[in-house]
């Protein structure tokens, strides 16, 4: 019973690690925050997204730029640049947000 105990809180310390967003503070098994990059007042009226993902930090797909923010939004003048980032042990996702006119 202690062995498989011990198998599973490791194993936990090593898959939290797998995945993450890259950017700002990393929890091992749980990572949600807002980290604000850029930004002028006011925020603008119209907000763009683009995200990537990495799961078990073998494999990283997306666009998470600025520019691709900034279309999905149909923003052409950018005021404010903010990332979110949330990781769950193997999955990780980091979305640039933009705001602007």
């Amino acid at each position: 019973m202690k062995k498989s105990i011990l198998f599973i809180v490791a194993s936990l310390f090593l898959l939290g690690s797998c995945a993450s967003g890259g950017i700002g503070p990393t929890g091992m098994i749980f990572t949600s925050t807002k980290i604000g990059i850029h930004g002028s007042s006011p925020n603008g009226a119209k907000k763009g997204q683009a995200c990537a993902q990495s799961f078990l930090g073998l494999v990283a797909l997306g666009d998470a730029s600025v520019g691709a923010a900034a279309a999905e939004g149909g923003i052409s003048a950018v005021q404010s640049i903010d990332v979110e980032v949330f990781s769950l042990l193997v999955y990780a996702q980091a979305c640039t947000v933009v705001r602007g006119n």
